[in-house]
């Protein structure tokens, strides 16, 4: 007889923020498949502000705590999460970052009592010079603290953890997976959310993702202005927030495309927006998985990304890498060529014959956190 009483193992999860982004939309992925009787996730963020899914999180019986940010007071929220390890008795603690410094994070956490310390990468870059010497002169800390060493692909592996971490299989590919179900094609989402945007005549480019160095934005433009040459009635939908906004706004300007350009902003409903294009552009300068590459096949959608990217981002015909070095002009003629070519059937194949199903990456997830 099982004795319902028993609390549920809690993994306290170390975040930036719960916001919309690749890695944060993965843990929910998983917290909503997770078997919540017995274990539960709670979430440690290195700010004060309020993130997009912290309703969700105290919904599901989580928590959520905020730290005075590292960056401005690092003695102060060192102690601040040790203490909250201690006081929450958190056994397992996992550090979401690609960056070797954030395993400084775990360090404390091991100081305040937890004995399995879990660093995810998310990355497989850190962005700046800045940032990538800091990594570098770093680096043995995450080959040396965390007892269990995750991430998304096998270059987010090797950036954080090392080459011989991979060869040695103490880095553990845990994969971007989702539920196929609830993204495959529905024609009357399509239309809905085409019709609220107010592009139901037009050709549809899309892009989702922070707008950050990371993502390429001026680039997406540069490829839009070429395509809204040969295709007139061609739209730019751009869904998220981030620091370069308004730049990537005066660009439009600049470049007279300020009437065929749609900014969304945060959306709940990125699937239904996935659906409602007829092409995702991607030219990221760096990814560790991208998570809406993912989606968007799951949707049907066509997708043009810089090979950059991991290749482990192909699950289906439905992904075209391209270099950034061929230009603006010749992203747009492939992006005008490329057609949506398979079916519901053989996109659910493709997810599973690649192990791209939730329910069995949670599983495995708490193998592994949790029972490791």
């Amino acid at each position: 007889m099982v004795n319902d009483s028993i609390e549920p193992k809690r993994l306290l999860c170390i975040v930036s923020a719960m916001n919309v982004g690749g890695a944060e939309t993965f843990l929910m992925k998983v917290y909503r498949a997770l078997d919540r009787k017995k274990y539960q996730m709670d979430f440690y963020c290195m700010s004060k502000e309020k993130g997009y899914y912290e309703e969700e999180i105290i919904s599901l019986g989580g928590k959520v705590f905020h730290s005075y940010p590292k960056s401005i007071q690092p003695i102060k929220s060192f102690l601040m999460l040790r203490k909250t390890v201690k006081a929450g008795k958190y056994e397992h603690v996992m550090r979401i970052s690609q960056h070797s410094l954030a395993t400084i994070d775990l360090i404390a956490a091991k100081l305040g009592g937890a004995r399995t310390l879990i660093q995810r990468s998310s990355n497989a870059n850190s962005g700046s010079r800045n940032s990538r010497i800091l990594h570098f002169l770093f680096q043995c800390l995450p080959k040396i603290i965390p007892n269990i060493k995750i991430a998304p692909s096998t270059e987010a592996a090797e950036y954080t953890f090392g080459k011989n971490s991979v060869k040695n299989g103490k880095a553990i590919i845990l994969k971007n997976a989702v539920n196929v179900d609830s993204l495959l094609f529905n024609q009357k989402k399509r239309d809905k959310i085409r019709k609220e945007l107010n592009i139901e005549n037009k050709f549809v480019i899309g892009h989702v993702g922070r707008f950050s160095n990371q993502k390429n934005h001026d680039f997406l433009i540069n490829i839009f202005k070429e395509i809204s040459k040969d295709r007139k009635n061609s739209v730019l939908v751009l869904v998220g927030k981030g620091e370069l906004e308004l730049e990537i706004k005066k660009q439009i300007e600049l470049l007279n495309l300020k009437e065929k350009v749609i900014f969304t902003g945060i959306r709940s409903d990125i699937p239904d927006i996935l659906m409602a294009m007829d092409i995702f552009i991607f030219p990221s300068l760096f990814e560790g998985m991208p998570n809406t590459v993912i989606e968007a096949q799951a949707t049907g959608l066509p997708c043009l990304v810089s090979d950059s990217i991991t290749k482990e981002a192909k699950i289906t015909e439905l992904v075209k890498y391209k270099s950034l070095n061929e230009g603006a002009k010749s992203w747009s003629e492939d992006a005008l060529q490329f057609k949506r070519t398979l079916n519901c059937n053989d996109i659910q194949s493709c997810f599973i014959k690649y192990g791209y199903n939730i329910e069995l990456v949670t599983r495995e997830f708490e193998e592994i956190i949790f029972n490791n």
